[in-house]
This record gives structure tokens, sequence and C-alpha cells, in this order.
């Protein structure tokens, strides 16, 4: 599944959890955005992995700085391989 694609689902995500509308784009991160605090960032872990189908290791997420990254991280799990996994 293409970057741009897991973004325009995760809008969907972001528009269920945030009051002010957030237009999100690869470069966008939590320091853009002010409603997101860590019990946001918990929300948004657990609606993203429901949404598809997925599980981040503990702390997985914490280390992702923009919306690009997170949907890089999905796209991984996605396919299978997590930033640690070995190579296939």
């Amino acid at each position: 599944m293409p970057q741009g694609e897991i973004i325009a689902r995760l809008q969907l995500i972001f528009d269920d959890l945030f009051m002010e509308k957030v237009a999100l784009t690869p470069e966008v991160s939590a320091d853009d955005i002010e409603e997101w605090d860590s019990l946001t960032q918990i929300s948004l872990v657990l609606a993203i992995e429901k949404r598809f189908h997925i599980r981040f290791r503990v702390g997985e997420a914490a280390g992702v700085k923009s919306i690009g990254q997170l949907a890089d991280l999905i796209v991984q799990h996605l396919n299978g391989r997590t930033p640690d996994s070995p190579a296939r």
C-alpha cells in the first residue's frame, strides 16, 4: 500500500480523534498539532492498530517523528516486516 493511501486512511482516524481539523502531510508531526499529547498518542496508536489490523511493539510508535515516518512504519507492518526484523 503506498504512503499516500496510508496517509489518506490516517486522515480518517485524525478526523475522528481531533476536534480541530488537521490536514495530514508526510511532514506533519505531533509538534504541529496542539491537541496531540501523550493521551491522544495512546488513542491514536490503538485506532491505527484497529484500522490497519496491525500491532505495534511497546514504544515502537513513540520513536516516529512525522506522519510520513508513521505511514512507513505501518507499511512495514502490513508487509510483515518491522524495523528490527531480519531481512528476507
